[in-house]
């Protein structure tokens, strides 16, 4: 007669199957590569004892190609719920001991079950990847398993936060989810995206390329801005993930969790010495930001990519913002296609999600040349404007040092909805630089003068007084007030505490049609 232990030691026996994947020889080729295991990856990411798996038993249903034969435990990903950092969180992590974590049919199941979970719930998404791409036994049940997945990513877009981890291969039609979600974490010489991989372009195309060259950590966050963290080791992209979280509220009906700081001066008086006078003069925008914020807060997003601006969350008297900045010391802060595309996309997640956007603005224009003007500077330089019209959380803008031309307008300038926008004192709005500005207005005049150079200068300072400062524009309510730089923490902390009941809204449509 069997009794209730010995269904319990089968329970017990199962679970521990499950939990070993595919095997102690697998496990440690994982390991022999840099790599953690499945499990290894959720325990470090979560607080200690808090996950909970669900559909441990699933198991694929396919009979071809030998499939039959072979067991793959809990289907190559573990699905569950845990929290971090005390918040609640819903994730998977493939494995790629079993089936090199191929997608299966009942793979994509498990996905699809939890991310449906984490949205009735609203709570944020996190995918641990490691995985070769569709599982090619299944056929054409693995595509469709991808597409629920897909449909899930993009209608859960702009609910819950979703961040992706890669932390392995993540080929094929693998890459696309990854791509539709907020933000992807990648680790140096382990992790790599691609749709083909090299040995189907040599096929093609003829040419050779290394998997780290062509999908690796360093391309994707430098080159395609694919990605929008790299980390050396597994064990820091995790640590990176839970930073991340802490900033973001749970859904999109929530705001960002608020953090207490201790009591301090919000005046800052060497924010004077940080930026030169000289508006030719470069400088690290990083040095004003690390001013303005809470100490040590700032975690910034995109770092390696169009590195001309400067996006991240941060927080101030405890509240998390998201800065987006002009970053002089690299193309004197014009604004170029990748830079446009940055900074759209950071602008929305923002919106999204209700948290604060604040401008930190020195602009020279939007970058000249052929090359973007061929390669669609214009509808990408209309992101920015897109992105910063549709917005409805609050909206400051502080103008540094230059705002010149249509890259002041797109830069949150009150004409595109900004709350609040404040200037430096010796800041130069105008249509553009006044050099080049003298050069076209008194062009005549310098031509037929007997000192063509010391005319150029004249007429130079002339329009820098009359129109390249804060003045004018604060004369027509372009700029709200002028400040002393050393007053900026606190005119935004007075801000951000005016703007904290905002609400804002737009006419009533299905969705917009941003230029993509």
């Amino acid at each position: 007669m069997i009794d209730i232990y010995e269904k319990m030691n089968e329970l017990y026996d199962r679970r521990r199957e499950v939990e070993l994947g595919g095997g102690d020889e697998k496990r440690k080729k994982q390991h022999e590569k840099g790599k953690l295991t499945a499990r290894e990856r959720i325990d470090l990411l979560v607080d200690k004892g808090t996950f909970v798996e669900l559909n441990p038993f699933i198991e694929h249903r396919t009979n071809d190609f030998g499939l039959n034969e072979q067991k793959g435990p809990g289907d190559g990903v573990v699905t569950g719920y845990a929290k971090v950092n005390g918040r609640p969180i819903f994730l998977f992590s493939q494995d790629f001991t079993v089936f090199g974590g191929a997608l299966g049919e009942m793979h994509a199941k498990k996905i699809a079950n939890v991310m449906d979970l984490a949205a009735k719930n609203g709570v944020p998404f996190v995918g641990l990847n490691d995985s070769g791409g569709a599982r090619i036994q299944e056929g054409v049940v693995s595509l469709d398993g991808y597409g629920h997945v897909f449909y899930r990513n993009a209608i859960y877009s702009g609910v819950i936060p979703q961040i992706s981890v890669i932390m392995g291969p993540c080929a094929g039609g693998a890459v696309y989810s990854p791509a539709i979600t907020d933000f992807v974490f990648m680790v140096e010489k382990t992790s790599q995206m691609f749709i083909t991989g090299p040995k189907v372009i040599e096929t093609v195309t003829g040419e050779k390329i290394s998997s780290e060259d062509l999908g690796g950590a360093k391309v994707h966050n430098s080159i395609s801005g694919n990605a929008h963290f790299q980390s050396e080791t597994e064990v820091e992209a995790l640590n990176d993930v839970r930073r991340l979280l802490s900033y973001l509220p749970l859904n999109n009906q929530e705001k960002p969790p608020r953090n207490e700081v201790e009591e301090e001066s919000d005046y800052r008086p060497d924010l004077t010495e940080t930026i030169p006078f000289d508006s030719v003069r470069p400088y690290d925008v990083r040095k004003v930001i690390e001013q303005i914020v809470d100490l040590d807060s700032f975690m910034e997003i995109h770092k390696e990519f169009a590195k001309n601006i400067v996006v991240g969350l941060a927080r101030i008297k405890g509240e998390t913002v998201g800065l987006v900045c002009n970053q002089p010391k690299v193309m004197a802060g014009g604004l170029d296609i990748d830079s446009s595309d940055k900074a759209a996309r950071f602008i929305r997640f923002c919106d999204s999600f209700n948290i604060p956007i604040i401008t930190f603005e020195d602009v020279t224009g939007f970058f000249p040349g052929v090359k973007q003007e061929l390669g669609g500077i214009i509808r990408h330089g209309a992101k920015i404007l897109y992105a910063y019209s549709e917005a409805t959380v609050p909206k400051l803008t502080v103008i540094l040092r230059k705002a010149y031309g249509g890259a002041y307008v797109a830069l949150n300038s009150k004409s595109i909805g900004a709350d609040l926008v404040l200037a430096w004192p010796n800041a130069e709005i105008a249509v553009m630089g006044p050099q080049g500005a003298a050069n076209i207005i008194f062009a005549k005049e310098i031509q037929n003068s007997d000192n063509p150079e010391l005319t150029r200068q004249q007429k130079i300072e002339e329009y820098r007084n009359k129109f390249a400062n804060p003045y004018i524009a604060a004369s027509r309510g372009m700029v709200d007030d002028v400040i002393d730089p050393r007053e900026t923490r606190i005119k935004i902390i007075q801000a951000l505490e005016m703007l904290k009941n905002k609400k804002e809204t737009r006419p009533s449509k299905k969705h917009g049609n941003i230029p993509l």
